[in-house]
């Protein structure tokens, strides 16, 4: 994708689903050719020239000021989230901000040591596209079949569209996968240019229809905790809360507690305690099946 289409497709993708009704425009009579707004009417409601706009969404023009940005994100109703997704990207673009060549990060040694130190609690250390640099067993042993992957292949986004046991694992699959993809569109805002963006979209838009799919519906979210329900082959069903906690280098420490004295709580205890017998997901399924 070109760098100077991103802002362009956001937009795009951002009209595309907002109908005339939802921002008080009359619909006439007969069919539209265009699924949400049309390009006139947003220039329009962010009272900018039509022809200004359409540059914008072609690329064409990538330096607009920070009151037409605003102007944009009040026309296409975008939320807190989306605004700031919609000046980082401008921001981007309009610097050309050179691609990262580097190969990837360790994990830093602080979040590494404190991975030990959270334990029974399960714990990882992600980069930026959710490459995960470090683990603690508990972590692994909840994401169950990602420790049988290489090291540099360990990506959270991949696990959860192609690992075949994530769809049991996680409890809300959908839900989870919709936060990855609009974990990734942030990241896209950050840094339009990111090598490793591109070759991590490119191969799950290739790999899964599920994640080709979200990612051209663009939802643009910022990573924050969140409750979810997990399944275990040999410890059933428990909810966890995650936290995150990020570093300026874009690393993310992410643990899942249980709350506390709960059946959640000792089936974290347990998860510290379990051995490599325990049996897999995907063999827990076939012994289910009927």
């Amino acid at each position: 994708m070109s760098e100077r289409r991103v802002l362009g497709d956001f937009l795009r993708a951002r009209r595309d689903r907002i109908q005339p009704a939802q921002v008080g425009l009359l619909v006439e009579t007969g069919r539209r050719q265009t699924p949400g707004l049309r390009r006139e009417e947003v220039a329009t409601m962010a009272g900018l020239s039509v022809d200004y706009y359409i540059r914008l969404e072609q690329g064409r023009d990538t330096n607009p000021s920070m009151a037409v940005l605003d102007a944009l994100a009040a026309a296409l109703r975008l939320d807190e989230d989306e605004h700031a997704h919609l000046y980082n990207l401008a921001r981007g673009v309009a610097g050309r901000r050179p691609r990262p060549r580097a190969p990837q990060t360790p994990a830093r040694p602080g979040l590494v040591q404190l991975l030990e130190s959270v334990r029974p609690t399960p714990a990882f250390v992600l980069d930026q596209v959710s490459n995960l640099l470090a683990a603690n067993p508990e972590g692994l042993r909840l994401l169950s079949g990602v420790g049988d992957w290489e090291p540099a292949d360990r990506n959270l986004i991949r696990y959860v569209f192609t690992h075949p046991e994530a769809r049991f694992v996680f409890e809300d699959w959908e839900g989870m996968a919709m936060d990855c993809v609009a974990h990734l569109r942030t990241v896209q805002g950050n840094d339009p240019g990111s090598l490793a963006l591109a070759a991590l979209t490119t191969e799950l838009c290739a790999a899964s229809a599920e994640f080709e799919r979200l990612w051209a519906h663009y939802d643009v979210r910022t990573k924050r905790g969140a409750r979810r329900v997990f399944r275990h082959a040999g410890l059933g069903r428990f909810a966890l809360t995650s936290e995150i906690l990020s570093t300026p280098d874009g690393q993310r420490f992410v643990a899942f507690q249980a709350a506390p004295d709960s059946p959640d709580s000792d089936a974290l205890t347990l998860l510290g305690l379990v051995g490599d017998g325990v049996p897999s997901c995907s063999e827990h399924a076939e012994r289910e099946r009927p």
